[in-house]
């Protein structure tokens, strides 16, 4: 297991201090046999946003988790973040490290997942792709939980947009086998789940066929479409969420979180969605905007687990 340790420094006045504001690790997240994994002389993964405080992130070959851990003291909830970006690249910074570093200073261990994008080049079988490196991230975070003091019981999954799809996948379809080995018995369903501005299904009339085609490709099945139509999986066992959208979205229609609050109402799954006028598509934390109040109605949320 390859452990880095990242600092991110700052420099004071005309003199240089070495003043550690945030702390990470990143933590390579297969040790074994990569599922669905074959190799590539051409395929290497880029930053093609090349901002310190904005990465994106395309071509993923080695998925990783960076851990960002928790201010105060004793167990702590945990929410492994999953960027967004059609399942093409990942936003990384914006919709990853940035709200880490939130969660962190407001007692949350923060975990961002690197996950591997669909590609027939690396991939045997695109469609579980992403979703064995979500799994695999909930199972080590769960394993190793009294690393980060971390309560096994409260760790759940955050995704925005195309990794909102994701997080919703990890919160259906927790039970889809998708390791060579099956040697660890540890969970992979979370416990609770933030969807951001989310693709929820692969219905065409509602969803991001960008992240559709992407995924399970222009000419899906009808068993693809609705294994990985989210809202058609919800049963009484999947976790509770919180939802967050706005109405003018107008890459991801609203309808999918809609369907998806009404899926958990439909099988008695607590939720709370919130839906705000304004705000399109990607606004992140949306610091200092009527939608960026979703961030502390989040922090209120997760004070009644």
């Amino acid at each position: 297991m390859k452990l880095k340790l990242h600092l991110t420094m700052l420099a004071a006045s005309t003199l240089w201090c070495i003043c550690a504001v945030a702390q990470s690790e990143v933590i390579d997240l297969w040790t074994d046999a990569m599922p669905y994994a074959k190799a590539s002389d051409t395929y290497h993964e880029e930053t093609i946003y090349p901002k310190p405080d904005q990465p994106r992130i395309a071509k993923v070959t080695n998925p990783t988790i960076e851990v960002f851990a928790a201010q105060g003291e004793g167990q702590h909830k945990a929410i492994i973040i999953c960027p967004g970006g059609g399942y093409v690249r990942l936003s990384y910074g914006p919709e990853g490290t940035e709200v880490a570093k939130k969660l962190s200073a407001d007692g949350i261990v923060a975990i961002v997942l690197k996950y591997r994008l669909p590609s027939d080049e690396i991939m045997t079988d695109r469609r579980f792709g992403p979703l064995s490196d979500v799994q695999q991230a909930i199972r080590f975070v769960r394993a190793n939980a009294s690393r980060w003091n971390i309560n096994p019981e409260a760790i759940g999954v955050m995704g925005f947009s195309a990794g909102g799809h994701l997080a919703a996948s990890a919160s259906t379809l927790y039970n889809v086998e998708t390791r060579q080995s099956t040697a660890d018995q540890t969970s992979a369903r979370p416990d609770f789940s933030v969807l951001v501005y989310p693709v929820v299904s692969m219905d065409t009339t509602i969803t991001h066929r960008g992240s559709r085609y992407s995924l399970i490709g222009r000419d899906a099945s009808v068993d693809d479409i609705k294994q990985f139509s989210c809202e058609q999986q919800v049963n009484t066992l999947t976790p509770p969420a919180f939802i967050v959208h706005a109405s003018d979205d107008r890459t991801v229609s609203v309808v999918n979180s809609l369907h998806y609050a009404e899926a958990l109402k439909a099988n008695g799954v607590p939720f709370e969605y919130h839906v705000f006028p304004r705000g399109g598509h990607g606004f992140a934390l949306g610091e200092g905007t009527h939608q960026g109040q979703w961030y502390s109605l989040l922090v209120n949320w997760l004070a009644t687990f």
